[in-house]
């Protein structure tokens, strides 16, 4: 399909793109990647009357370090994600789970700051951060705020952000020392995860000391498995992982579509929290 007719707006630095998105109230959306606004374009199932492209603002691109942080600008591209050094060292769990993200034509297109800001619970990354502990940045006319990834994701493709607001920057503790991996169900290559888990563990003398745990599509937002967190606190073998993970999908409202029902999804997050976990700990 073809979406309806807007305007077009390509600003050249963030307080441009501030200002422009101000001006135009509710009636814009901002052009990150363009791999989840333009198919919903496409559909008809967003109409914007404008159209804020920010992909040739350069100070929304790269990694650096502030102190134990990463900042990830929010244009940064999944490719060059995965490819950073710093990602890959101190942030290991966003630079593998980055990794199955669609194909490799999207991963160059498609950017860590539009995924985050779509905020579709299908989507990879949201949960992700989430289990991250990461913080997102925001620049609206009355300056930077910060918001929690607890409190970024509001709703179904709902975030924290005003409609005068541009997310310009990620901010993510660095993980040393922490074991991670990324696990995921899907139909076929490059369709959405049916459901995904994230998980970061710390272990200390042979046993399980912290552990968080992200869920993807499991909800309307991206979800911590708090009660999973909570009981693999001290587990030291893989039978111990298999019965915390059993309360993964506690206290979740998985959907009901053509992909899974939401007893199927929970049996998942069950599954794939056990073999996250098993996998980070090094115990799988």
């Amino acid at each position: 399909m073809i979406p309806p007719a807007f305007d077009y707006a390509r600003p050249s630095s963030v307080d441009e793109a501030v200002r422009t998105l101000a001006g135009a109230g509710d009636e814009a959306k901002v052009l990150a990647g363009g791999q989840s606004l333009l198919p919903l374009m496409r559909l008809r199932l967003a109409y914007p009357e404008l159209v804020v492209d920010v992909g040739r603002i350069p100070e929304l691109r790269g990694v650096r370090e502030d102190g134990d942080t990463l900042v990830i600008g929010a244009m940064t591209t999944h490719h060059d994600v995965i490819a950073d050094p710093l990602v890959r060292r101190h942030a290991g769990l966003l630079a593998a789970a980055t990794a199955t993200v669609a194909d490799p034509a999207v991963r160059h297109r498609g950017t860590l700051g539009g995924s985050l800001a779509h905020a579709d619970p299908a989507a990879d990354l949201p949960a992700v951060v989430l289990a991250l502990d990461g913080e997102l940045v925001a620049q609206g006319p009355g300056g930077r705020r910060t918001i929690p990834a607890r409190g970024f994701f509001v709703d179904f493709l709902q975030s924290a952000l005003a409609p005068d607001e541009l997310l310009v920057e990620v901010r993510i503790p660095k993980a040393d020392g922490w074991g991670f991996h990324y696990e995921k169900f899907h139909r076929v290559a490059q369709a959405y995860a049916i459901v995904g888990v994230a998980a970061l563990v710390r272990r200390d003398n042979g046993q399980i000391a912290e552990t968080r745990i992200g869920l993807t599509n499991m909800g309307a937002t991206p979800l911590r498995a708090s009660a999973a967190e909570h009981a693999l606190s001290g587990a030291g073998d893989p039978d111990a992982v298999a019965r915390a993970a059993d309360s993964a999908a506690e206290g979740t409202r998985p959907a009901r579509d053509t992909a899974a029902s939401p007893e199927y999804r929970a049996h998942l997050a069950r599954v794939l929290t056990k073999r996250a976990v098993l996998a980070a700990a090094g115990m799988g």
